[in-house]
């Protein structure tokens, strides 16, 4: 009979994961230190990021908290740095940090909004890239896994420049696994269908209510809205040795969304 640490999915691993202070990065987070990582969790909601910390703790994890504002370079540093210090190298880096504008008509989106879905949404991963892909580089190893969405893959009404950020999402993801495949870094993404987290009221086209989730729901084949667990399994497949030969891909996983 094998113990339950041989089990583990990403025993040994380091991570980051960006947004983690909360929904689907918090359940990343968690799912990781369950399969034996240890996590740095990055948010710039310091006091969730700290929750979450101690809660991995609590359960027998390892896991450090970071205040990290993902479009600020000297944060993104900083938190490469304290994961570093923490753990001596990293393994996997989650761009899960994300953000949205309000359902509604696209010209009704102002521009200091737009900058700020760009700049959390595509900008980080840019950032994100400058100070951990050196890491990777004299490491000779490394995974990242982007966090997109099914709006780049099949845009609804009312969150047009969201959607465009998610695109690059995927487009980055592609680009940067060809890119960097040579130097033995893997990277991929994973695209949720509109999902339980704290998010949801602003891609709704209305009030969250029962009828109006119910919307959302009937153009989903599985029947239901997406929930952290599901994206975290699909997050430490692709971060493991499981996915060792998989590298570009944008995996929906969406109850058959974009089917």
């Amino acid at each position: 009979m094998r113990r339950r640490d041989e089990w583990m999915k990403l025993k040994g691993r380091d991570a980051i994961v960006t947004g983690s202070g909360g929904g689907f990065g918090e359940g990343i987070a968690k799912l990781f230190a369950q399969e034996g990582a240890r996590v740095l969790i990055a948010d710039i909601r310091y006091e969730a990021a700290e929750r979450v910390a101690a809660e991995i703790v609590s359960a027998g994890g390892e896991a450090f908290a970071c205040h990290t504002d993902v479009t600020r370079n000297a944060d993104v540093a900083k938190m490469t740095q304290v994961a570093l210090n923490h753990f001596g190298k990293i393994d996997i880096l989650v761009n899960n940090a994300g953000t949205t504008h309000k359902n509604r008509p696209m010209l009704e989106v102002d521009e200091a909004t737009f900058d700020v879905v760009y700049a959390v949404n595509v900008k980080s991963i840019f950032l994100s890239a400058k100070n951990v892909v050196p890491v990777f580089q004299r490491q000779g190893f490394g995974c990242i896994v982007n966090v997109g969405s099914t709006a780049g893959v099949r845009p609804r009404p009312g969150l047009t420049w969201y959607n465009g950020s998610k695109g690059a999402v995927n487009i980055l993801t592609k680009s940067m696994a060809v890119e960097l495949a040579p130097l033995k870094i893997r990277v991929n993404a994973i695209n949720p269908v509109m999902g339980e987290t704290g998010l949801l009221q602003e891609f709704l086209p209305g009030e969250d209510t029962d009828d109006v989730r119910q919307l959302i729901i009937k153009t989903i084949p599985l029947g239901r809205l997406s929930r952290p667990l599901d994206i975290a399994k699909a997050c430490a497949f692709l971060a493991s040795d499981e996915a060792e030969f998989i590298t570009g891909a944008c995996l929906e996983v969406d109850g058959g969304r974009c089917v």
